[in-house]
Order: C-alpha cells, then sequence, then structure tokens
C-alpha cells in the first residue's frame, strides 16, 4: 500500500486528503480528510494547516509514510484574474511591428520592457532573417537586472525553434533568470497568442516557485520525504520541477482536480460535473471517463492563452456568494464573495454583539448585516489614498460594521468607493448573508454560529419586507426568506447547468437579457405554480449530474428534481478536488507536422527539437513516429511518470481535387503526428527516501 497526500486550495477552503491507492483500498481510497480556511494573501499558510490537521485526524504511531503529496492551486488562476505577476522582458524575433496590437498583448505586457529582433522563421520552417544575436546580448544586458524572466517567442519558431532556442541559450549564460520559450507551451500557430501565452508563463515562474519551496518546506518540517507533484488544467500530474518552467499549464488546476476526483469517486462516465464551492460553481462535461478540453486554449481573466485545459464554465454562486435584494424586489444571488455572517462570529465572537445591537434598532439601514475586516497586510509603503488609509486603521481591530465605517452622510459616497477599492485589492473582504447562513438557520449545515446566521436572517428578511411589501403579503419571517434564498441558488444552479450545456453540445449562448429565458429556463427550475402562464414548461437535462464540494446536498437534489434527470453525489464529494489531485495520472502529448517542401521536392518534418528533410512521405513518417514517440516518453518522465505507455498515430490530410468526367485526384496536404504518453506518477522510495 502507497500512501498519498492530496491538496487542493480552493476559494474558501484548502482540503487535504490521505488516500490509499491500492486497488483494494475501500472508500473509494480515502483514508482521511481536513479543511482548513484558504489563507489568500499567503497560500501555503491555509496548505500547512491542511497538513496539519489532516495528520492530526490520521495519527496513530506517528506520521504516515507519505510516497507522494499533489498540489491543485488557484495561484496561477487567481494571479491572471487579479493581475498579479512579476517584471519580465519579452523578445520577439522576427514578428512584425504591430504585433503588440493582436491577441490584447500590449495590454498584457503592460509597462514591462518589449524587444523587437531581426530573426524568426517563415511557415515552413525556412529562417526569414539571420538572427541579430548582438542585438539579443544587448537587450539582456540592459534589462537582466530589472527584471524577474525572459520570455521568448519567434516567429514560426513551431516550425523551427532555433531562434529561440539560442536565445534561450545566451539568457542562461548570461544571467541565473528564468526563461520562457513559446514552442515548448504550444505547437500551434497564432503568433501573438503564443507571445500572449510566454509572457503570462513567465511572470508566473516566480510566483509558483515561492509556492512550492513553501510546500517543500513545510513536508521537510514533517519529515515528509514524497515526489511532490502539481495538477495541470487538463486534470493530469506534473512533477513540481516541470511545474516551475511551465506555471501557466496549471491554469484550472482546481476545476480540473474537481473533474478527476468526481470520475473517480462516482464511477461514471458520461455526465455534467459540478464542483459548488464556496466562490464559485465549475461545470464541466465527462465523456467516456475524460474531462472534455477546450482545445483552443483557456481563458482566464479576460486572456485567451493556448494553454488546453478543461474546458469549464465558472458561475459566480457559492455557499458564500452575496445574497441581495433588487430594487423590484427580488432576491439575487453572487456573484461577488462575501464571508457568511455565521463564520464570521465562528472566528470573530464580538461581531455576534454587534449583530444583536443591529438587530435591536428598530430602524434598519441599507448597511445592516455587512461588516468589513482585513484579509491579507498591507505594507506601510503602500499607495492607498487618505481616506483608504483611514477605513484600513478603522479595521485594526476586527470585523467592524459598515454603517460604523461608512457614518458621515456627506462622506458615505467616498467612503464607500475606498472601501470597495480595497475590497478589489484584496485587502478588506465584506461579510454579510450568504447562501451558507440559510442553510444554518434551516438546519442543513451547523458548522459555525448559528446565531449570528439567524439574526443576519432577520435583518435580511426586514429589508426585504421593506422593498417587497404591497400591503396585500403578510411580512416574511426569518425562515420563509431563507427558503427563498435557497430556491434561487436551485434556480441559478439550473440554469448554470442549463447554460454549458447549451454551450457544449449545441454551441448555443444563453442571453440573461432574453425575457424568453425567464419562461423557459428559470420558471421551470422555481418550482412555483404560474396559473396565468399559457404555456407550461419543463426542462429535461439527458445527462447524469454528478455533483460534489459541500454545499451540493442542500442545493442540487432539488436541481436534479426539476431537470427530470439522475443525481449522483458520491461518498467523499467535499473533498473531491484533493481526492482528483491525487487520483489522477501523468499524461503529455507531442505533435509533429509533415509538410510538404516549397518545391514539393520532399517532405520536412518539423520536430519540437528542430526540422528534418526526407525524399518520401514514408520516410518522413517513419521518421515523425518514431521521434515523435522517444520525445514524449521522455517528456512523461520529465513529469513524473513511472512507467510510461506511450499511443503514437499519424493523419494524413488529403484533398480530394475534381477533374473532368467527374473524376478526382488526391492531393497531399500534410501530416499530423500525434503522439501521447501516459503513466501513474512516480512515487518516492519507502522509508523516507525521496525521488
Amino acid at each position: 500500500m502507497a500512501i498519498l497526500l492530496g491538496i487542493d486550495t480552493g476559494g474558501t477552503y484548502t482540503d487535504a486528503v490521505l488516500y490509499d491507492d491500492s486497488p483494494l483500498a475501500s472508500h473509494n481510497g480515502v483514508i482521511q480528510s481536513a479543511k482548513a480556511l484558504t489563507t489568500k494573501y499567503d497560500l501555503s499558510e491555509g496548505i500547512r494547516n491542511a497538513i496539519n490537521a489532516v495528520l492530526l485526524e490520521a495519527m496513530v504511531d506517528g506520521a504516515p509514510d507519505i510516497r507522494l503529496v499533489s498540489l491543485s492551486t488557484t495561484l496561477a488562476t487567481n494571479a491572471i484574474v487579479e493581475g498579479h505577476g512579476t517584471p519580465i522582458c519579452l523578445l520577439l524575433l522576427g514578428y512584425p511591428g504591430d504585433a503588440l496590437d493582436l491577441a490584447g498583448l500590449r495590454q498584457a505586457v503592460g509597462a514591462d520592457p518589449v524587444v523587437f529582433i531581426d530573426g524568426g522563421h517563415t511557415v515552413n520552417g525556412d529562417e526569414q532573417m539571420p538572427l541579430d544575436i548582438e542585438s539579443v546580448r544587448r537587450a539582456i544586458e540592459t534589462h537582466a537586472p530589472n527584471v524577474t524572466a525572459f520570455a521568448v517567442s519567434g516567429y514560426f519558431a513551431v516550425r523551427n525553434p532555433a531562434h529561440e532556442l539560442a536565445v534561450s541559450d545566451l539568457v542562461r549564460k548570461m544571467t541565473n533568470l528564468p526563461v520562457t520559450c513559446g514552442h515548448e507551451l504550444t505547437s500551434n500557430l497564432d503568433a501573438p497568442r503564443r507571445a500572449l501565452t510566454t509572457v503570462i508563463n513567465a511572470r508566473l515562474i516566480p510566483l509558483l516557485q515561492q509556492l512550492i519551496l513553501a510546500v517543500r518546506g513545510i513536508l521537510a518540517e514533517k519529515s515528509i520525504h514524497a515526489t511532490l507533484m502539481v495538477v495541470q488544467g487538463d486534470g493530469s500530474l506534473m512533477d513540481a520541477d516541470m511545474a516551475l518552467r511551465q506555471p501557466v499549464q496549471t491554469i484550472l488546476s482546481g476545476p480540473a482536480a474537481s473533474v478527476v476526483g468526481a470520475r473517480h469517486l462516482s464511477g461514471e462516465d458520461n455526465v455534467l460535473v459540478v464542483d459548488m464551492g464556496g466562490t464559485t460553481s465549475d461545470v464541466a462535461l465527462l465523456k467516456d471517463g475524460r474531462p472534455v478540453l477546450n482545445m483552443e486554449g483557456a481563458t482566464v481573466g479576460g486572456w485567451r492563452t493556448m494553454v488546453e485545459a478543461v474546458a469549464v464554465h465558472t458561475f459566480g454562486l457559492g455557499g458564500d456568494s452575496e445574497v441581495r435584494l433588487t430594487e423590484s424586489g427580488g432576491v439575487v444571488v453572487g456573484p461577488r464573495r462575501m464571508a457568511p455572517l455565521s463564520l464570521l462570529a465562528h472566528q470573530h465572537p464580538g461581531a455576534l454583539d454587534s449583530l444583536r445591537r443591529q438587530l435591536d434598532d428598530k430602524k434598519i439601514g441599507p448597511d445592516a448585516g455587512l461588516f468589513a475586516l482585513r484579509q491579507r497586510p498591507i505594507e506601510a509603503s503602500a499607495s492607498l489614498s487618505a481616506e483608504q488609509w483611514r477605513i484600513w486603521e478603522m479595521l485594526a481591530n476586527g470585523p467592524t460594521a459598515l454603517a460604523e465605517i461608512i457614518n458621515e452622510p456627506r462622506q458615505a459616497y467616498f467612503r464607500r468607493l475606498a472601501l470597495l477599492q480595497l475590497v478589489d485589492r484584496g485587502a478588506v473582504v465584506l461579510a454579510g448573508f450568504t447562501p451558507s447562513d440559510a442553510a444554518h438557520v434551516l438546519g442543513h449545515q451547523n458548522d459555525w454560529n448559528v446565531e449570528a446566521a439567524q439574526i443576519g436572517a432577520e435583518l435580511w428578511a426586514r429589508r426585504f419586507n421593506a422593498i417587497a411589501h404591497t400591503g396585500q403579503e403578510a411580512d416574511e419571517d426569518a425562515q420563509a426568506f431563507c427558503k427563498r434564498v435557497v430556491r434561487q441558488v436551485v434556480v441559478q444552479s439550473g440554469r448554470a447547468l442549463v447554460t454549458a450545456a447549451l454551450a457544449e453540445a449545441h454551441g448555443v449562448a444563453l442571453d440573461a437579457r432574453d425575457p424568453a429565458q425567464q419562461l423557459f429556463v428559470d420558471h421551470p427550475l422555481d418550482g412555483l405554480d404560474y396559473p396565468d402562464s399559457v404555456l407550461d414548461v419543463s426542462l429535461t437535462l439527458r445527462r447524469p449530474i454528478v455533483a460534489i464540494g459541500a454545499p451540493v446536498a442542500t442545493y442540487y437534489p432539488t436541481v436534479a428534481e426539476r431537470l427530470h434527470t439522475r443525481l449522483c453525489i458520491p461518498p467523499h464529494a467535499g473533498m473531491a478536488n484533493a481526492v482528483g489531485a491525487v487520483a489522477g495520472g501523468v499524461m503529455q502529448t507531442v505533435h509533429v507536422q509533415i509538410k510538404l517542401l516549397e518545391d514539393e521536392s520532399g517532405f520536412r518534418v518539423h520536430l519540437p527539437t528542430g526540422i528534418h528533410d526526407f525524399s518520401t512521405l514514408d520516410g518522413a513518417g517513419d521518421f515523425a513516429v518514431e521521434q515523435a514517440g522517444k520525445l514524449v516518453e521522455a517528456l512523461a518522465r520529465e513529469a513524473g511518470a513511472s512507467d510510461a505507455q506511450v499511443q503514437t498515430q499519424r493523419l494524413d490530410h488529403i484533398a480530394r481535387i475534381p477533374k473532368e468526367d467527374d473524376a478526382y485526384e488526391d492531393m497531399y496536404i500534410d501530416s499530423t503526428v500525434i503522439a501521447t504518453a501516459f503513466g501513474r506518477p512516480r512515487l518516492a522510495e519507502r522509508l523516507g527516501i525521496g525521488d
């Protein structure tokens, strides 16, 4: 038996599981699990707490002999979304002068230096211009002291990487800085998007390095001498050292781990998987036991990368989503996250006294039941406005009611604006009534302070009644308001599933502004009777749902019932992401192109290591298949596979050209060789000997 440790850092919680990978393991392999709150200002702290908790739960005669640790991390995704990253220098080899105006590259680079250098190749892999190596040398000397990494992207480098490789070698000889080459990340064309992906990767290297080093330090403290791996965006695993070179491959790591974990825990092959956490709901399609990937490249934070990752549809809907009241007296949940009042009082008991005082107040203001608290430290040198510093100081002693912060009518607008700017920076988080609080009131959840949730429900019910009451209906009490919130979460959850299913299966996008959506989607999901409607509409989802995440038991039985489909909430559903972090395997893919030479005298094989010419297609094809197999096997070993199984296929693209007398002639276009290597991750040796 080998014991593995899976870790997932989510928006609210960091989960950890101890996992038995033997075929006869019971309980889906899960030995023990534990949660700790995610510390967004320093992910390693939450990881440390989760590891401590799961080891404490499992402790018998000392720490178990853990041989593999695998990490599903939000770091890359969050850094891209929040615009974080370290300064880099982008070297563009042979690019046209307008390249920065394509694919959002100029906005992505920002103020970081960009140097255009003569060089690059043609679509056939021929040199379009000699590489100006002296300009490369000057660029490195000029910018190396002020950046943390270099990004190198050559024109048509995927057809011939020679110039990128030469520049990479020179950066390594002249500096100790990491360097990223575009051809290492993708074999696809579209030079500006490849450069964008290269920039993002280079920026992420120092950030992921900090996390990996911190996790390794934690493991060393615990005397855990194990292989460390990271989940990629396609759900497969990669060795931490490879992840340090290609951190962009870990975007959407969390959603990918959730799909892998859902497949492992449920045993289902063709389903919609929904992962509902504290902040978001992620929906993905599982087909024939594998997650459907976005082959065009994942879009994160508005940037369309070239990273092949799970095709996930993310919605701002979770257990900790903000409950909002509309001007017309409706209830909307999300998309912004708030700290639940029940959790706030659990962690800061003084907040409960403030809630009690607010409930005793006969007048319920717009900020009743809302709090602000510090989320991460701010350095004294930070560029904050005077109003922002004033609010920051107000929060020095813990959570503070918004009514106390915004207590001067003449300053209300500017103070509220300053507060929201602090929230956008991630320095401050707001607390208020959430679906998690409603679940506490209704008895579906009892993790935190129930009284705080009850008071919050009463405050929100009074606000709701003030807006929605028409004089013809009785005021809703706290219980009724909580049921209304749960019903709204069911509607929005069902709408998310329908939206994802339509997009994946039919390429249709729902328009939230279309009133027909309310009739054909929302009404069948809310369970209410509409006696005046001339249409009776129902929805049937023709795929089962596998629902994972801590809140799903509260909402998804009703969602599945109203979508007339089968629901599976597998054992350990609240820990599926952490299970997915260790249940997956290593997978690497290499694409090799074969093209006709320009004069049609032979065939050219475009390898990631260079180009090779052949006089016959059979010779080129045999060489491409052989080399692709060797390259992908080496990549799989580098990614941490123990015994990789290699599969290769060659696809010849032939066009049928019409001739006279209804005859056709076959014309060769090109060939693609795809080599894929699969393997289980390599485990550390027993008795504490690392890999």
